[in-house]
């Protein structure tokens, strides 16, 4: 027997595409109140792929130079991108006052944000960045940091359109 009943406001709601029950926008915190794209459907433009080897190399050129225009550059794209994580110019700054150490684990971090937004596996995550800390005592730890972290942010902009 069919009833014309109007639901109930405590009836369970239907789940959004992103998995989660609507609430009124009066009980959400402003910052919860972002719009994020589904998964798999990139937000801003597509960033750059890096050589790991020409990463090295102009920074050793550089005496370490390069290496802040990296992380100034990477995180820039990335928060372009997806519209979260530190930007450039903080990632500049963390690379500047604290030697890289900072963003050891919160580049490789970022990398892996991007990924879990489209629903894949991370490559990388910020225990990605003791490769960088512990690693450094037998020299060869911040290379395999580096080859990890950069090939993964290279994997993941292949995979949405770069060249």
């Amino acid at each position: 027997m069919p009833t014309n009943y109007a639901p109930s406001q405590y009836a369970p709601q239907p789940f959004d595409q992103y998995g989660q029950q609507p609430t009124s926008g009066y009980l959400q915190p402003m910052a919860c109140r972002r719009l994020r794209a589904p998964y798999g459907r990139p937000l801003g433009p597509i960033g750059k792929v890096r050589s790991t080897w020409a990463v090295i190399g102009l920074s050793i050129i550089t005496f370490g130079i390069y290496s802040l225009y990296y992380y100034y550059a990477t995180h820039e794209e990335m928060k372009q991108h997806s519209g979260e994580g530190f930007g450039g110019v903080v990632g500049l700054l963390f690379g500047i006052f604290t030697g890289g150490l900072v963003n050891a684990f919160a580049l490789p971090n970022e990398i892996g944000n991007l990924y879990a937004r489209q629903g894949r596996p991370r490559p990388v995550s910020a225990t990605t960045g003791l490769w960088a800390i512990l690693g450094a005592i037998i020299v060869i730890g911040p290379l395999v940091w580096l080859i990890k972290t950069n090939g993964a942010l290279n994997a993941y902009w292949r995979g949405v359109g770069a060249r």
